[in-house]
């Protein structure tokens, strides 16, 4: 093989499989949109790709600086902030949450019954930040449609309508029951919107704010934010649903979108737009422990404690989890303090390293660091829900297959 088409120990050649696959398998048969990909390896980008419309209905093409809806891989970014926090004394991960909500000082689980006659009894366990973190808490998502009280989240709008704000938001969940004893089970939720609400709490600051000052100005994150500017508005994307027969659907229009506004609800779980630029500046941040060109928005030692897997017993996810969904596959992947981490390559049957941690988005966006090979992907499209193709896996096979 060539020296000249190797970069960063990657071979550029087998990397062009990517947009193969993509262009053949998924852009041109209309399952998505289109596609931007970045590969990057010992810092250096080796490899990106803006594929197939960003637009379909404006026929615009996807371009690299294309600003897209990153849903759940809001979580990590909330995450680094609490713990920026944490490094400051702020908190301990041991904390119970009450010690900073009283009202969730008598918290409840789900016994049987429908909202609003749910029957319930007394938690038998503490809620502790760390049961936040780790998606243990107790906590849920409403569009997970799995239990009696995911649909009272639905009926009450607890994942995020207009007229949601934060304090709403910890206000409701005191009354609703948990769907387990904290730290006894594992359940995608809304608790890192919770972890958001914390942030704004422990730093006195919004949101938006803690994260523009001490995340996306350190990094150069220009294009990331809770809302699409003006100046944004050509480059930003359409989203897309899902449809049967691997069809899609328009599901959100750049030009009605609620993303032009600052939205009342600064959703830590699920509410940024960013670029695969910008987004690569964190994930590179991440895997060079914890700095990028001379700023450091992390200790290097807090983000090795949050990429271990924090589940009870070094287990992974079908050990502890009682819903079917998560923004990865569950065997040979344990959970850290905001991510997953790979625990077992083989078990998970996707080529990878252990260690290996990241997480997704709702629109099937995905981003992974590999802190062995020191690999960074970054995926952005724009269909929804993520679990409509095994794009995540296939990514991984072909950058993988791609190391020289």
């Amino acid at each position: 093989m060539s020296g000249a088409n190797v970069v960063a120990g990657l071979s550029l050649d087998r990397l062009e499989n990517i947009s193969r696959h993509l262009d053949e398998r998924y852009i041109r048969t209309g399952k998505f949109p289109g596609a931007v990909t970045l590969v990057a390896r010992r810092g250096e980008i080796a490899w990106v790709k803006a594929q197939g419309l960003m637009d379909i209905e404006r026929n615009k093409p996807a371009r690299r600086d294309t600003v897209f809806r990153i849903y759940s891989m809001t979580k990590p970014v909330t995450s680094v902030a609490m713990m920026q926090l944490y490094e400051q004394g702020r908190f301990l991960l041991d904390d119970p949450v009450h010690k900073y909500i009283p009202s969730w000082k008598h918290l409840r689980v789900y016994d049987n019954g429908i909202y609003p006659n749910f029957i319930t009894r007394p938690a038998t366990t503490t809620m502790r930040i760390r049961d936040l973190f780790t998606h243990m808490s107790g906590l849920t998502y409403g569009f997970l449609c799995r239990s009696n009280v995911d649909a009272a989240y639905r009926e009450l709008k607890l994942d995020g309508s207009r007229d949601l704000t934060l304090d709403k938001l910890i206000e409701q969940l005191a009354e609703m029951p948990l769907e387990f004893d904290p730290g006894t089970a594992w359940n995608y939720s809304v608790a890192t919107d919770v972890l958001g609400y914390l942030v704004q709490l422990l730093s006195g600051q919004s949101l938006d704010d803690y994260f523009r000052e001490h995340i996306f100005e350190p990094l150069g994150m220009r294009d990331t934010g809770f809302q699409v500017r003006e100046d944004q508005m050509d480059r930003f994307a359409a989203c897309y649903l899902y449809q049967p027969g691997d069809q899609m659907a328009l599901q959100d229009d750049p030009e009605t979108s609620r993303y032009r506004e600052r939205p009342n609800f600064l959703a830590g779980g699920a509410g940024l737009v960013s670029t695969v630029d910008d987004y690569f500046r964190f994930a590179q941040a991440l895997c060079q422990g914890g700095e990028l060109d001379g700023h450091r928005i992390i200790g290097r030692k807090t983000l090795e404690f949050m990429r271990l897997n924090h589940l009870p017993g070094n287990q992974d996810l079908p050990g502890l989890s009682i819903g079917a969904f998560s923004e990865t596959p569950y065997e040979g992947n344990g959970f850290g303090l905001g991510f997953s981490v790979k625990t077992d390559v083989a078990k998970s049957r996707t080529n990878g390293s252990v260690g290996e941690y990241g997480w997704g988005g709702l629109a099937s966006t995905n981003f992974f660091i590999d802190p062995v090979e020191e690999l960074v992907m970054v995926f952005m499209t724009q269909l929804i829900p993520s679990s409509s193709y095994p794009i995540r896996e296939e990514l991984r096979a072909m950058i993988n297959g791609a190391l020289v």
